[in-house]
């Protein structure tokens, strides 16, 4: 496309070969060359330069065009391997008594050389350059915000290279550039504050910056010098200059420099985290060429600004996060509190605002609405779920102008032009919303942005004016941050582990209101059977007393005042077992080192008044120590032995054998004897409350002395379980968890 055309088509630039534009700008000249050797392409003013003819120039060696004496000096810098992609300066030397910076760089399997004018007059040299550099890292460190650190970049890149206007902006996620900072020469407009369009850097053009970091134009008014061969020698492909120097560069951009009165511009991308943040931007009203060493500065200062602020963006990120995060914990830790969850959120209705930095919130839990601070009416928030449910399918939603995703919502921007919505459950109509009032903003543009100008042709030029023109944007709040979305996630999942270790304590209180249940149900049975019988005995008996009052058998009353006295004992042992277990729920755990030997030997001597009249044989192997509470222990094991004497009375001798062994992460201890057994298919009711497998005018008991036991090793973090053959005897054992 000519560089004189003032129809430029605008629809095209996406579309625009800027990587490839098959010439470069004219004040400098490029080889292209296989190795180290022959010149396969050259750009069309070589002769200006050289004297070689262009295309007597091709096919020959570099020595041909330039001099042996050049050639040899770029020889070495020239070997296989000694170049990259981004362009290095080899060398300067002398062509027709002219100095030239040589530089090069190897690309798409060629060795590109550009040959630029050295120009003394224009800046510093080398030995300038590092004091400056040096300066600029010593303030750079002082500076407090990313507005300062540009503005001493600014400063300094325009002292070394004397363009009249140096800005520093930054761009917004829609592309938009704003200008944070600028140095500017007396006559020239300022931009500071002001929006330049996403539009004016099309996608290509913005992937390019990051690619090559610096880009210079001489002057916009330049003819380009056109590549020979118009192809690459190689692929037959047009020749893609991405890291050449001397790229020419857009006819829509030069039109747009001249509609700025701007004939020469330099860019320095500014690069965080591999993203393009913004951009170094140089005008100057009259043509500016600028060295190759300069340029070099300016690309390292711009690599020090981009260093510098993505440090000062995650170091302020950093304290924005924690804030956010200590307010996270303060909620969580109200959560937790009470058992009502949804009382527990009232609480902590202010600390959630804070949380968001929101002007109101409301919790949807079904049909209960709880709303605090600025909000929409309850009808609004209903219809504003039900809308969710429907159309958000994600665990968080967020927006920053709602109204236009959801029209209902223009009728309260006031109070909710923003919304960050987080789904509690994706079963249940359960929300979370933060709402964020309006905040009108007013931008200036650096011109109106949609202002193209139409040609005859039907064909569109870049804007003409760059004026301020303000915008007044409304409906829309201050923008959720990254941060503030990824928190709120993580408050999400912390909610549902809150949730989820709810249902699990409900599910254990489930459980032990089922155990207890069934417990109560036994109890209510011995109630009415166990307890109630030794109470008819007594007033059967107690009757029979009555009417033999004025007999004169003494034996006959002195039997029934036995009997009287049998089930009196009967009951008041129920009742006392009763209250046993009853209290083995209740009472505190006091865990100490327990000698297991001493324990067993003591519960054995306690029941040696009771014991039958038959011989008991105790075998007690070595035990270990174990961590318990040594009074409940006592109660189990006493429950365990009197109850293999209880079930051992037929044998003749009773042998009653105490035992243990190591387990992974518990000790078991076993009491095994040679009593009766029980059938095991009914073992899962021996622990049970008022639980008998035999019948109790043949063994007596209350039925709660292995219950005791279950619940007191349970209590411990341990289990209990039997084994037996019926005639052959049982063992009950227990495990203990190991706490060492």
């Amino acid at each position: 496309m000519p560089q004189d055309s003032t129809a430029i088509d605008l629809t095209s630039c996406e579309r625009e070969p800027i990587r490839t534009p098959g010439g470069v700008q004219p004040h400098g000249f490029l080889l292209a060359l296989e190795g180290a050797g022959t010149v396969l392409q050259v750009s069309d003013n070589l002769a200006a330069f050289t004297g070689v003819a262009p295309a007597a120039a091709l096919g020959q060696p570099l020595a041909r065009v330039i001099g042996a004496d050049n050639a040899a000096a770029l020889a070495p810098q020239l070997a296989p391997d000694r170049l990259r992609e981004r362009p290095a300066h080899l060398a300067t030397i002398s062509l027709r008594d002219q100095p030239f910076d040589v530089l090069a760089h190897a690309w798409d399997g060629l060795h590109i050389l550009e040959f630029e004018p050295t120009r003394g007059s224009y800046g510093a040299d080398l030995l300038q350059l590092y004091p400056l550099l040096g300066d600029f890292l010593n303030k750079i460190t002082d500076a407090d915000s990313i507005e300062e650190l540009s503005r001493l970049a600014a400063a300094d890149i325009r002292a070394l290279t004397g363009f009249g206007r140096v800005m520093v902006y930054s761009f917004d996620d829609q592309g938009h550039g704003t200008v944070l900072a600028e140095c500017l020469a007396e006559g020239y407009d300022s931009y500071l504050g002001q929006r330049f369009p996403a539009s004016d850097i099309p996608r290509q053009a913005r992937e390019l910056y990051v690619a090559n970091r610096v880009r210079l134009i001489q002057d916009a008014n330049y003819t380009p010098a056109a590549l020979l061969p118009p192809l690459h020698p190689l692929t037959g492909q047009p020749s893609d200059l991405s890291f050449a120097a001397l790229r020419s560069v857009s006819p829509v951009h030069l039109q747009y420099m001249r509609n700025m009165g701007t004939l020469a511009s330099m860019s320095v991308s500014l690069v965080v985290k591999g993203k393009l943040w913004g951009l170094i931007s140089c005008h100057h009203a009259a043509p500016r060429p600028l060295s190759f060493h300069q340029r070099t500065v300016c690309e390292q200062i711009g690599q020090i600004l981009a260093l510098h602020i993505k440090n000062r963006s995650d170091a302020d990120e950093l304290a924005f996060r924690l804030d956010v995060r200590r307010s996270m914990v303060r909620i969580l830790g109200g959560l937790t509190q009470g058992a009502d969850f949804i009382e527990n959120l009232r609480s902590v209705l202010p600390e959630l605002l804070h949380f968001a930095r929101a002007g109101g919130v409301a919790i949807v839990i079904g049909e209960r609405l709880i709303t605090f601070g600025d909000t929409p009416s309850d009808a609004q928030i209903r219809a504003l779920a039900g809308w969710l449910g429907q159309q958000i399918h994600g665990d968080v939603f967020h927006s920053a102008h709602l109204s236009s995703r959801y029209a209902p919502a223009a009728a309260y921007t006031d109070s909710a032009s923003g919304l960050l919505a987080m789904q509690i459950s994706r079963i249940h109509p359960h929300y979370l919303l933060w709402f964020r009032p309006e905040h009108v903003v007013q931008i200036d543009w650096a011109g109106r942005p949609d202002d193209k100008q139409a040609t005859r042709s039907g064909q569109l030029s870049p804007r003409t004016s760059f004026q301020i023109w303000r915008e007044t944007v409304h409906g829309t709040s201050t923008p959720w941050r990254e941060g503030e979305v990824e928190l709120a996630l993580e408050f999400r999942t912390a909610l549902l582990g809150i949730a989820l270790e709810r249902a699990e304590q409900m599910a254990d209180l489930a459980e032990e209101l089922g155990r207890a249940n069934k417990e109560l149900e036994a109890f209510s049975y011995s109630v009415s059977h166990d307890l109630r019988a030794p109470l008819r005995h007594i007033v059967g008996f107690s009757d029979l007393l009555m009417e033999t009052a004025g007999s004169d058998n003494p034996e006959r009353r002195q039997r029934f005042l036995a009997n009287i006295k049998d089930a009196a004992r009967l009951a008041g042992k129920l009742v006392d077992d009763l209250l046993s277990f009853s209290q083995m729920g209740r009472a505190a755990l006091r865990p100490v080192r327990v000698r297991m030997d001493d324990l067993v030997r003591g519960v054995i001597d306690k029941l040696a008044p009771d014991l039958p009249p038959h011989r008991v044989e105790w075998i007690v192997a070595p035990l270990p120590e174990v961590t318990a509470d040594p009074a409940f222990l006592q109660l189990a094991l006493y429950n365990l032995l009197s109850n293999a004497v209880k079930f051992t009375g037929k044998s003749d001798p009773a042998v009653i054998r105490i035992s243990s062994e190591q387990l992974p992460g518990e000790t078991v201890f076993h009491v095994a004897d040679n009593g009766v057994g029980f059938n095991m298919e009914y073992a899962h009711k021996l622990f049970g409350v008022f639980q008998r497998l035999h019948r109790m005018e043949d063994f007596h008991g209350t039925g709660i002395g292995l219950a005791n036991v279950r619940r007191i090793v349970e209590r411990h973090g341990g289990r209990v379980w039997a084994n037996s053959v019926p005639g052959e005897g049982a063992t009950f054992s227990f495990a203990l968890p190991k706490t060492d």
